[in-house]
């Protein structure tokens, strides 16, 4: 698929900071953005938000921005089009183990955590996985 052939990405990524957890504001949206496309959620073709827009939405510096957009572009994940947008290319983001086990670990946290507050004990849980996957959804 050619760069910038699509105007919109396939589902709205959000993009949010962390400030806590001590990782650089530019890290936190390579990853997020790296994270999107690994997902599914982007794809090649598909447009990222503008650098303002973006630090506006984020209320940081737009050199924050910049810099993310920046060092995702020098590895080929990202291709910008003067006056047209940032887009995804078609190469595929490598992310470090440790990084995607740390990922992984989140995600099923929150969901583990979702889960519980509805009531799903952990066995009914297993289950309730294993049914889903059964099913051909996983």
């Amino acid at each position: 698929m050619a760069v910038g052939s699509k105007t919109a990405p396939r589902e709205n990524i959000s993009f949010s900071l962390d400030t806590v957890n001590g990782a650089p504001i530019y890290r936190q949206i390579i990853q997020q953005i790296e994270y999107a496309i690994l997902s599914g959620r982007m794809g090649p073709g598909d447009r990222l938000p503008t650098i303002r827009s973006l630090a506006v939405e984020l209320k940081t510096n737009p050199n924050t921005i910049a810099r993310a957009y920046g060092e995702l572009e020098i590895r080929g994940i990202l291709a910008t089009q003067v006056g047209s947008g940032t887009y995804i290319s078609d190469k595929k983001p490598v992310v470090e183990d440790d990084s995607l086990n740390r990922k992984i670990r989140e995600v099923l946290g929150r969901f583990v955590q979702e889960m519980k507050d509805l009531g799903v004990e952990n066995r009914e849980l297993v289950k309730l996985i294993e049914s889903y996957d059964k099913e051909g959804n996983g």
